[in-house]
Order: structure tokens, then C-alpha cells, then sequence
């Protein structure tokens, strides 16, 4: 890695991987089998992004008492069928190649839990590109217990200073499909460029904050190496301002 190159990191769904109906499908079944309302698509779609628990809760209007449930029977259809329908966007695969080639660090961070995540990744033969990858606690319907045994909640932005911990770097460029990316970047004082082929609706990458919007990998690809350049520019001015 040059001096001005960053690490990047990628969200999983919707960034890297296209979920195809896998995520969506799974939610709609484990409802239909307990009796409970499917949401349209629309509002499915809404549910990737999110920690699945929150989605059931909020967004779908599992009862409490029924979300574990709920994210049991989700998670046997994902695993007997979802990941098969998944498939990497386009482009994605060179692009991680380019920057395994080039010296630029890789990692992940998902609210999918983290062993599920690095499966999904296997699956797709990309794991190996990562230095780290991050997700939420394998019990996706818990927080986290720190040493001292108090529960904390594990959203976006701890998972991000997780990836960002993992790749020993200082600084990074966040990349995901949607708001909760943004806001996980930010909070951890890094840039994010929002990809258009995700799951947000129009014009929430913007409104979050996201330095910029792409929709191909090879725009990403030039939009990371733009912000190098900047990155480059800032850091030899805050040299020469402190050779005076």
C-alpha cells in the first residue's frame, strides 16, 4: 500500500453481494410459517440493511416474544437456499483482485453475523481477499457481553471500528448500500461512498452523508483512487505548512 492509498471497507449485502431474493424469501417464509403478516416487497426490501432482529421488530412488527423465533426459521431457509440465490454484483470480483494486487487492505463489515458472513464470503470465493472481517454477535437477536459482563448493543458503527481495529489502520473508506453505512463511517470519522445498485431508496445515500454515489465498480474504483489523490494533497500540505 502507497503512503496516500487507504484500506477500504465493504458492507456484505447489497454491496458486494446481491442477495437475489435469498434474504427477502427467507423473511417472507419464516412469517408465512408462523401465521404472521409478510410485509410487500418494498417494505421487505427495507429489511436488508438493518440488523435483522431490529427489522423484525420495527420494520415487520414481529411481536417480541416472537423474534428469536421468527429468526430461527429465517435462518434455515437462508441457509438451505438463500445463499445459493445469492450472487456477486458486477464487477466486484476484479475490483477486489485489483486492490489484493495493488497493496490496498480489504475488510468487511455487516450486521449479518460474522460467521455467517465469512460462509457467505466462502461461498462466493472472495474470503481470502479480506484482512478482516466483522459482523454482528453469531446470536443476531442478542448484544454483546463485554469482559465485565455488561450487554451492549453491536450496531453499524462498532462493527466499522471493529473492521477499522482489524486493518490496524488510523483511517479508511466505508463503502455500502445503505444509510446505517453512512452513519457507521461517519461515527468512526471515515469517508463513505454510497454504491446506487443496493437497497436504498433514492436519494437516502445523499441525504446520510455518503461523499459520494457510484453505480459501477469501475466508478468505485475511481472514486477511492479520486479521494487518494485528495488524501495525498491534504497530507503534503499539512507537511510543507509544518516545515515554516
Amino acid at each position: 500500500m502507497t503512503q496516500t492509498s487507504v484500506p477500504v471497507i465493504f458492507d456484505l449485502d447489497g454491496t458486494l453481494v446481491d442477495p437475489a431474493g435469498g434474504i427477502t424469501g427467507g423473511i417472507a417464509a419464516a412469517l408465512t410459517e408462523m401465521g404472521l403478516p409478510v410485509p410487500d416487497q418494498e417494505t421487505l426490501d427495507s429489511m436488508v440493511g438493518p440488523k435483522l432482529s431490529h427489522s423484525l421488530g420495527s420494520i415487520a412488527q414481529v411481536p417480541e416474544d416472537l423474534v428469536d423465533e421468527a429468526i430461527t426459521r429465517y435462518r434455515t431457509h437462508y441457509l438451505a437456499t438463500g445463499i445459493a440465490a445469492s450472487r456477486l454484483y458486477p464487477g466486484i470480483h476484479g475490483l477486489l483482485e485489483h486492490f489484493t494486487t495493488t497493496g490496498r487492505p480489504v475488510a468487511v463489515a455487516t450486521q449479518k453475523p460474522q460467521r455467517l458472513a465469512r460462509v457467505v464470503l466462502e461461498h462466493h470465493g472472495i474470503a481470502g481477499f479480506f484482512e478482516t472481517i466483522c459482523g454482528s454477535p453469531d446470536d443476531e437477536s442478542t448484544d454483546a457481553l463485554l469482559p465485565s459482563g455488561r450487554s451492549v448493543p453491536v450496531g453499524k458503527v462498532e462493527i466499522v471500528g471493529a473492521a477499522l481495529a482489524g486493518l490496524g489502520a488510523e483511517c479508511a473508506v466505508m463503502v455500502g448500500d445503505r444509510h446505517q453505512d453512512v452513519a457507521g463511517a461517519l461515527a468512526n470519522g471515515l469517508d463513505c461512498v454510497g454504491v446506487g445498485w443496493g437497497f436504498a431508496p433514492d436519494g437516502e445515500l445523499e441525504q446520510a452523508g455518503a461523499v459520494a454515489v457510484v453505480h459501477s465498480a469501475d466508478e468505485l474504483l475511481k472514486k477511492i483512487e479520486e479521494l487518494d489523490v485528495v488524501r495525498a494533497a491534504a497530507l503534503s500540505e499539512v507537511q510543507n505548512d509544518g516545515s515554516l
